[in-house]
């Protein structure tokens, strides 16, 4: 892999990790247009692990908060009616399916599930679910000509069924071209919670669930001694610069905007596969394992 290589994939990693568009598929996507070898899991797996970084920085006070909380409910039985005690254990809940069913469907995600039709089809559909979910939340929040404005719910609303559903949600993005945050989002808007507290929630939620996947990679390319360290470092650099200011904006975006812009971006980025899939400009196997 040469310096701009890691440098562009870099770029894509952070830009992508947790805007609701799917990374996986675009950096799949990115190395199939380029003409570039397949970077291998492990120089995503440790790419993830710059852009979670990023998480673990910009939500450290939440991040402290919970875990002391946590271990605290743990021989305090006051603490266990605590919001941040109870925070840690729907995070952990939450963790389960992905968990689960990675393990159970690993086969058929580095597989049939990686073949760019069905990045297409669910780019496209999720990027509906996502609109769908949008206007819910926008008609609540401003109401209407015959109906008042609704309440939706924050994170201190969070019960262990709602835990559990957000985590079916990400558990789907391990079909490239779901999404995680995109996927964890809708689950959330489509619940009642408000944008920011869907959000909150999803990043928070995909922090053990990446690092887990990564110190697996990462322990594997150790091992195997095929791992490019110097542009995989340098990638994984950029990938945590840029998604830090990527999860800034995103918090602010949200508060006030609509998701829409993302919704069209994934409708045509679908139908733009599957067109040049069809005229046989991009094979539906090109770069099968980025991302």
């Amino acid at each position: 892999m040469s310096w701009f290589e890691s440098l562009i994939l870099g770029l894509v990693q952070g830009l992508t990790e947790f805007l609701p568009v799917s990374s996986s598929a675009h950096l799949r996507l990115t190395a199939a247009f380029a003409g570039w070898e397949d970077p291998g899991a492990a120089f995503t797996a440790i790419t993830q692990i710059g852009t979670e970084t990023a998480v673990l920085i910009y939500f450290r006070k939440d991040i402290a908060r919970i875990i002391s909380a946590w271990f605290r409910s743990l021989t305090n039985k006051a603490m266990r009616s605590d919001h941040d005690a109870q925070m840690g254990w729907l995070v952990i809940i939450g963790s389960i399916p992905i968990g689960v069913l990675g393990v159970t469907l690993k086969d058929q995600i580095e597989g049939p599930f990686r073949d760019l039709r069905i990045t297409a089809t669910t780019l496209i559909v999720m990027g509906i679910i996502l609109g769908v979910a949008d206007r819910l939340a926008a008609r609540d929040e401003t109401g209407g000509k015959h109906r008042a404005a609704r309440e939706r719910k924050s994170l201190k609303d969070l019960s262990v069924k709602d835990g559990l559903i957000y985590g079916v949600c990400q558990a789907m993005a391990l079909v490239p071209g779901v999404s995680r945050s995109g996927a964890t989002i809708s689950g959330g808007l489509l619940m009642g919670y408000t944008r920011e507290a869907a959000a909150r929630y999803s990043f928070l939620l995909a922090i053990p669930a990446v690092l887990a996947s990564g110190a697996f990679e990462l322990k594997d390319a150790s091992e195997g001694g095929h791992v490019s360290w110097g542009p995989t470092a340098f990638a994984t650099i950029i990938a945590f610069l840029v998604g830090y200011a990527v999860i800034a904006w995103f918090m602010k975006f949200i508060t006030t905007k609509s998701f829409m812009p993302f919704v069209y971006y994934r409708i045509l980025l679908g139908i733009l596969i599957i067109v040049l899939v069809s005229m046989g400009a991009l094979s539906p196997h090109a770069a099968e394992s980025a991302g």
